[in-house]
């Protein structure tokens, strides 16, 4: 009769949520523990929370280890906001330039009166 007991390879000892195993089978036949990395989440835009596209959903330290040309996009905010943000950002202001522009000129023609 074989003993199915499996002890994990490393020094924690709990079954915490960075101790995650899957139990596989070698070719010799024998049961081991595997570690599992953890689920990985991806970047979200700041405002809308929705995720980013062309930034990898990698963990922590693997994002760090990445260039800088593969973890954001090549636009204002990229790898911080999504382009529907930006381009709502980019018109709003653009709207309070006019809105203040149309302001100046209005005092301007009652000042001429």
């Amino acid at each position: 009769m074989v003993l199915n007991r499996v002890t994990y390879r490393r020094r924690l000892s709990y079954n915490t949520k960075s101790n995650k195993v899957l139990l596989t089978k070698t070719p010799g036949g024998k049961l081991v523990y595997h570690y599992a990395t953890k689920k990985t989440q991806a970047t979200k835009c700041g405002d809308c929370k929705r995720p980013l596209r062309g930034v990898p959903a990698v963990r922590p330290t693997k994002l760090a280890g990445l260039s800088k040309r593969v973890k954001g996009v090549s636009r204002a905010y990229g790898g911080s906001k999504c382009s529907g943000c930006v381009r709502s950002r980019i018109v709003r202001a653009f709207l309070i330039e006019e809105q203040k522009i149309v302001a100046r000129v209005l005092k301007a023609a009652q000042s001429k009166k």
